[in-house]
Formats: structure tokens, C-alpha cells, sequence
């Protein structure tokens, strides 16, 4: 059986593909599916976050294994038909680590696989992938100023009673006298 998997950008503007990929192939085909695709170069990091209707998160299965263990579920080890059981089933695709790209990707269709097709292949692109990961602020935040830095750190209370003009510290001053010279 073959899965057909719209993949969408998490950007201003409309971006998505629409891939196929066998059943029995795994995330880890798929992960390279959405590269080819949105035309992601590097080996950066990457995690499937496999979602609930409601879009909390059931499991997250990472490119690689990093638990203590060495015991974890990786991409290889999950199937496309385990992860993206029934049409509508969703999954969310993070690329990258500084420079973070965010997939929403959705089971649209299951149908008999085509003799001859190497999968997963892209089947249908709409829009255009920007030339860096699309930025998103956090919800209702600013970028911080200066004088909001100090007042969190209640920089006031190191300040309060100096006056520079008070201080009698002379920057002309010779220290020489308060080191030995070294006899040659």
C-alpha cells in the first residue's frame, strides 16, 4: 500500500507537498522524503512528533537515539502504516536545531502502490520553500531593552548611592612602585 502525505510548512505563506511512500517503508524514508521535497540540505537533527486528533503529542521518535540507554525508538524503527494508521492521522516534522523548520504532515490517502516508482516521491509542490527556516516570535513578547534586562535583575540595588564624580580614583596613577623591579 502506498501512503499519500501532505507535508506543510509552518510558514506565513502556503508551502506544501504532497509525498508517497510505501507502508512498509519507515519515518526514516519519510524524513528523507520531506528533504528532497522542501530541498533541505545538511544532516541536521530531526524529530516526528506523532499526534493525537487534538494535536497533543502521543510519541516523539528523534532521527537518532539519545536516551542513556542507548534503548530508544528511532526513525528506522517505526513504519509508515504504525505511525499513519487511519486517513487524518497527523504528525508534526521538526528540521534542524538553530535554524528550526516546522512540518505539519497528515495522512490524505491510502491506495494500491504503482509498479516501477522508486518511493517516496514528491507528487504535487505548491509555493515556494523560503531560503532560510521561517521565524516565528513568541506569542505575545517583545524584544526585550536594555533597561528591562536590569530592572529583571534589580540592577538598582548595586547602583543606588554611587555617584561617579565622587570617586578620588586617579586613572593617571603610577603603580610601578608596587612591583620590584626584577634584577637582569
Amino acid at each position: 500500500m502506498v501512503f499519500k502525505i501532505r507535508i506543510i510548512l509552518d510558514s506565513k505563506e502556503d508551502v506544501f507537498r504532497d509525498v508517497e511512500i510505501k507502508g512498509k517503508q519507515t519515518l526514516w524514508n519519510l524524513h528523507n522524503g520531506i528533504k528532497s521535497a522542501f530541498s533541505l540540505s545538511g544532516e541536521e537533527l530531526s524529530t516526528f512528533n506523532l499526534l493525537e486528533p487534538d494535536g497533543t503529542i502521543v510519541k516523539s521518535v528523534p532521527l537518532e537515539d539519545m536516551s542513556d540507554e542507548g534503548d530508544g525508538e528511532i526513525m528506522s524503527d517505526i513504519y509508515i502504516s504504525e505511525a499513519f494508521e487511519n486517513v487524518g492521522d497527523k504528525a508534526q516534522f521538526q528540521y534542524g536545531f538553530i535554524d528550526l523548520w516546522e512540518f505539519f504532515c497528515e495522512l490524505i490517502e491510502i491506495k494500491d502502490d504503482k509498479n516501477g516508482i522508486n518511493y517516496p516521491i514528491t507528487i504535487y509542490r505548491f509555493g515556494s520553500v523560503p531560503m532560510k527556516a521561517p521565524g516565528k516570535p513568541a506569542a505575545g513578547k517583545k524584544k526585550p531593552s536594555i533597561i528591562a534586562i536590569d530592572d529583571d535583575f534589580g540592577m538598582d540595588e548595586f547602583t543606588d548611592g554611587y555617584d561617579d564624580e565622587e570617586d578620588d580614583f586617579d586613572d593617571e596613577e603610577d603603580f610601578a612602585d608596587d612591583f620590584p623591579e626584577e634584577e637582569i
